[in-house]
């Protein structure tokens, strides 16, 4: 007993090729100039960098969204953990 093809989806139609997405290269937001600051720093009280780098919910935004290389991502999630502290941003949105 044969209950059709077993490539094909629901209802007996064939299965789409998913789209290729096309990747987009992001630029790091703390190059100035095209160049990295030495040494890497971001100031705590900018609070207009770190709020573009944290979500309404109140989450450091993931590299793979910012565009951030490892060693800025490390320096914007000190800057946030400090102007957390300072209470300059809230831990949690609203």
């Amino acid at each position: 007993m044969s209950f059709g093809n077993p490539n094909r989806g629901p209802m007996n139609r064939p299965k789409r090729k998913p789209k290729a997405k096309t990747k987009t290269i992001k630029k790091d937001p703390l190059f100035i100039d095209g160049e990295r600051p030495r040494p890497m720093y971001v100031d705590y009280k900018n609070l207009e960098l770190l709020k573009k780098l944290v979500n309404r919910h109140g989450k450091i935004v993931s590299r793979r969204k910012t565009g951030c290389t490892a060693v800025s991502q490390h320096a914007v999630s000190e800057a946030i953990k400090r102007a957390r502290f300072m209470a300059l941003l809230p831990y949690v949105g609203e």
